[in-house]
């Protein structure tokens, strides 16, 4: 950006120069001219005049054609700028997702939740008479001498928490977050496969567009031809209209990979959080992946997958809350102090009590049944697990399957198909500039190679959705 403004401004500078010295020339002007101005004829003053206009008007041209190519290449720098890389865009994603912030504030929220799992009960106060008769006249010392009737009482009372409760809340609050983490890993898998998905469909639609431009102006050139032929009587229009009808199929597939292009540029924006209708651009490089040395069973499944592991900290996470309720199975003490202030010149007193409070049967309902139903909801995540590992197998397994068979196909094509059929196209044209052949043959070859062209395509679209299935499924970046 700096560069184009340097490179900006040294051209307005050169331009005002320019137009400085154009307006500073000497007078065409002769000496005995310059003598006597009033000598100066008015033609003279005319031409002088126009031409000076013509030169002001020529470097307003020069002016707005510099603007004009430093606009462009500030254009085409910023379109350079939004050409992104596959990992470029899984980067902006890992980072962008706004549903990956949702999961990244829930997991903050239970970390700072954990945080106060080692409180105490707060401390009970009381305040009041204590042991007063109704009648405040006995409140004072008595005529014979005895003491008043009646106290006032300052109470205060605190439990003691259970340290083995806390420790088990503690441990509990604190694992709560490891299992967002991993759902928030599996979301973000799921996003990684969508992008990729979109990203492999625009590089195959950019692909088959330069197919598209190809065969535009090939059309193009057979329609010609066979205008120039019919005019010097050397062709027929038997294929000529099929032809054209063929230019204008072409044209109708552009406007639907334009369309799609568009869709694919949106959801990919859409997932980086930016504008939807910002300018975004790819690169159509890309790599057909290898997974004849990958070896997929349960173990490697249950590493790399994270809604296994989410299952897997689901599972601990009801080991933990198993601890919390038995720990609430066991006494809990705390202590008692109450001081009295005697009316009537009784002395002060006070009483220090402490208290327990005993978990007894009829009081333990809760906290048994909340462990049995702990222990079939393990039981149940158990399962769970199992049937997310059996169907991921047997998911990666038939998708490795096809990803075999299309490479494949794909070697039948690059090998065999395409090169047979361009050389048939190659051949079939060569005669039809001889005058040998015509041009429905041209056009069958033309067409036979062209849908094979877009064939091979769609089969690369689906090795590669095949290769994000599996990328997905091994949860693979």
């Amino acid at each position: 950006m700096r560069k184009l403004k340097v490179i900006s401004n040294k051209f307005w500078a050169f331009g005002r120069a320019i137009r400085c010295n154009l307006f500073c020339l000497p007078s065409p002007l002769s000496d005995d001219h310059k003598k006597g101005f009033s000598l100066l004829s008015l033609t003279h003053l005319a031409t002088l005049l126009k031409d000076c206009r013509k030169r002001f008007y020529k470097m307003k041209k020069i002016k707005i054609a510099i603007s004009i190519t430093a606009l462009l290449l500030l254009i085409s720098e910023v379109r350079a700028q939004d050409k992104l890389t596959l990992s470029q865009i899984l980067q902006q994603i890992e980072t962008q997702n706004p549903e990956l912030k949702v999961s990244e504030a829930n997991i903050r929220s239970m970390d700072e939740a954990a945080k106060g799992a080692k409180n105490w009960m707060p401390p009970q106060l009381g305040t009041g008479l204590y042991m007063a008769p109704y009648n405040p006249s006995l409140w004072k010392r008595m005529a014979d001498g005895s003491t008043g009737m009646g106290q006032y009482m300052i109470s205060a009372e605190q439990m003691i928490p259970n340290r083995s409760l806390q420790n088990a809340e503690t441990a509990y609050l604190s694992a709560e977050s490891s299992v967002e983490q991993e759902r928030k890993n599996s979301a973000l898998n799921e996003l990684y496969a969508t992008a990729k998905s979109n990203y492999f469909d625009w590089l195959i639609l950019k692909k088959k567009s330069k197919i598209l431009d190809q065969n535009e102006k090939l059309l193009q050139f057979m329609i010609q031809s066979t205008e120039i032929r019919y005019k010097n009587g050397l062709g027929k229009l038997n294929a000529y209209y099929k032809t054209k009808a063929s230019l204008g199929t072409i044209q109708k597939m552009r406007l639907e990979i334009d369309n799609d292009l568009s869709q694919k540029r949106i959801s990919l924006n859409t997932l980086m959080n930016r504008n939807q209708f910002q300018s975004l651009d790819i690169d159509t490089s890309y790599v057909l992946k290898d997974y004849s040395d990958n070896i997929i069973d349960s173990a490697i499944l249950s590493n790399s997958r994270s809604d296994i592991k989410a299952v897997d900290q689901e599972i601990k996470l009801t080991a933990l809350q198993q601890s919390v309720e038995l720990s609430k199975l066991k006494p809990e003490f705390g202590m008692r102090y109450d001081h009295m202030f005697g009316f009537g010149g009784t002395p002060m007193q006070y009483t220090l009590m402490g208290m327990v409070r005993i978990p007894v049967r009829w009081s333990t309902r809760t906290q048994k049944a909340n462990i049995e139903s702990l222990k079939w909801k393990s039981e149940a995540l158990s399962q769970q697990k199992q049937l997310i590992l059996n169907r991921a197998n047997g998911e990666a397994s038939g998708t490795l399957s096809q990803i075999v068979m299309k490479k494949k196909q794909l070697k039948l094509y690059e090998t065999n198909i395409l090169p047979a059929l361009r050389k048939n196209f190659q051949t079939t044209q060569i005669a039809y500039e001889q005058n040998t052949e015509e041009l429905s043959v041209l056009n069958e070859a033309w067409e036979t190679l062209n849908m094979t062209q877009l064939e091979y395509l769609d089969q690369v679209a689906q090795l590669l959705n095949l290769q994000v299935a599996l990328d997905r499924i091994l949860e693979r970046k």
